[in-house]
């Protein structure tokens, strides 16, 4: 395989993985939009999930939430835009040599940019997969969340065995 076919290949992984997240997350998050009313809930499973349709203006475990609007908005695009920046860099990086971090890492951006896009578009994010036991819910949260919290995963993984490229 030439060298530029390894490339082609490198940024197909990016771009598949990535769009599919983003694809994903905005289709699951129009489909809530348009057949939910705001914070009207179905019980999927007894005591343990329901779909909940709910508009997050924070970050993670509505992280800011309580802050001006204008701070969360330039919080959360700045900071949105820089880590997606950064995860680009990483990615051309290391997916030649780590293919498993590659994957990790598109899962973040895809994510983050499925989140990005609900900022840019309501200035708050679209929340609808809610788990509980008992009175004990966990935050609600999204396709793009649980792609960054799987990349992440899969970047500690990484960390913790010393398995990252040396830059």
């Amino acid at each position: 395989m030439t060298e530029q076919q390894r490339n082609i290949k490198i940024t197909a992984r990016f771009v598949l993985v990535s769009g599919m997240v983003i694809f994903l997350d905005q289709a699951t998050k129009f489909f809530i939009k348009m057949n939910f009313a705001l914070y009207e809930s179905i019980r999927v499973v007894d005591h343990f999930f329901n779909i909940t349709y709910i508009l997050n203006p924070g970050g993670a475990f509505g992280f800011f939430a309580d802050s001006a609007p204008e701070i969360r908005k330039f919080i959360f695009l700045f900071m949105s835009s820089v880590v997606a920046l950064f995860v680009v860099w990483f990615y051309t990086r290391c997916a030649k040599d780590h293919v498993f971090l590659s994957y990790g890492l598109a899962l973040i951006f895809g994510g983050a940019a499925g989140n990005l896009i609900d900022r840019f578009c309501y200035g708050k994010v679209i929340d609808f997969l809610d788990f509980y036991i008992g009175s004990a819910h966990w935050p609600a949260f999204n396709i793009a969340d649980s792609a960054i919290v799987i990349g992440m995963g899969i970047l500690i993984y990484h960390i913790v065995l010393n398995k990252l490229p040396d830059f």
